[in-house]
């Protein structure tokens, strides 16, 4: 596995580090620490082996748990899809999905029961 690390404010912490899994010369995981406390805050994926970071996660609120997650679904650099843990539970409780790549929600998806499947919509 090919490592690459950064210290993108030039404060002489690292705070960005690139991971090549595969070896094919590409970015495939990519780990950030925002707020330089040591945790990392945002994980980037190439979740399709295209080669481009396509799948985001987030720790908004600094707690070490995963709290949104978004989805670039055709590679547009936008993101189409944004689950969200708002409870902090570990089971995303709502997704907003952007079908027309406007930058805004067209549909929400509800967990309404806290199971980890959505079953309802607006």
């Amino acid at each position: 596995m090919d490592t690459v690390q950064s210290d993108t404010n030039h404060d002489g912490v690292v705070d960005t580090v690139a991971y090549d899994t595969n070896g094919d010369g590409t970015v495939d995981t990519k780990t950030e620490d925002v707020d330089q406390d040591g945790h990392i805050d945002i994980v980037s994926l190439d979740t399709d082996g295209d080669g481009v970071l396509d799948t985001v996660a987030y720790d908004t609120n600094g707690d070490g748990y995963v709290d949104v997650v978004t989805h670039d679904t055709d590679n547009d650099g936008q993101a189409d899809i944004a689950e969200v843990d708002v409870n902090h539970d570990g089971t995303f409780d709502y997704a907003n999905v952007d079908t027309d790549g406007d930058g805004d929600a067209d549909i929400t998806y509800y967990d309404t029961d806290d199971d980890g499947d959505y079953d309802s919509y607006a």
